[in-house]
């Protein structure tokens, strides 16, 4: 388990025991124009974690499929892998990064199609089960060509979207001040304009709350 996943469970944790334990819950949850950051306090050390729909990202959930696509994914990665340009802090705490962590997690073709089996039975069985369930439909229904050709078009469609598509970005920083940070701003809204809110859980010494933040209202007070 990686210390950023520590740091969601002891965020988590924290706010099981609160009034807020609700709203924390929600936040968890895949929602388009939905990005949750968790923030922690460890002595002078200041951990984040993000977590971001594709679509809020780039604006797709799969592997790029064409070279626009590619492009939108490299400036996204570029941009997410400098922290200044999504998160900025009181300059007078005097903190560093000290850790970059970006994931992209982007469902594949297989795992759009078949997102609950995994990749080495994932051909086999997709064709034992279309081969299975036309059987079925044929014996049991009497469609005409073109009524049975949209099902089935219609039927992979909805398979082939069930994947969903995040990114998992980690900061560490190093405050020689803590104390003396007092704000964090996040330009995240200027370079992803599809988030519409972001959740914030936030744990330190002094805080511990969560809060929403908007294009509007982007700043967190300490």
């Amino acid at each position: 388990m990686s210390q950023y996943t520590k740091l969601a469970l002891c965020v988590g944790l924290a706010f099981s025991t609160s009034a807020m334990a609700e709203e924390f819950r929600q936040h968890e949850a895949h929602v388009h124009g939905h990005v949750e950051l968790n923030i922690a306090q460890d002595g002078n050390e200041l951990l984040m974690e993000i977590t971001a729909p594709g679509a809020d990202v780039v604006g797709f959930e799969h592997q790029p499929e064409n070279e626009q696509q590619k492009a939108v994914l490299a400036k996204a990665l570029e941009v997410l892998n400098q922290p200044d340009k999504v998160i900025q802090l009181s300059a007078s705490a005097n903190c560093s990064i000290e850790h970059i962590d970006v994931q992209a997690n982007l469902a594949s073709e297989e795992d759009e199609e078949h997102h609950d089996h995994d990749a080495a039975e994932h051909e086999h069985e997709h064709e034992h089960e279309h081969e299975h369930e036309h059987e079925h439909e044929h014996e049991e229904h009497s469609h005409d060509d073109h009524d049975h050709q949209g099902h089935d078009d219609h039927d992979h469609d909805e398979h082939h979207h069930s994947g969903h598509g995040s990114f998992t970005v980690e900061y560490h920083y190093q405050c020689q001040s803590f104390a003396e940070l007092e704000q964090i701003d996040t330009s995240w809204f200027l370079h992803f304009p599809n988030t519409e809110h972001i959740g914030v859980n936030l744990l330190t010494d002094k805080v511990q709350t969560a809060l929403e933040l908007s294009k509007d209202n982007a700043v967190i007070k300490l």
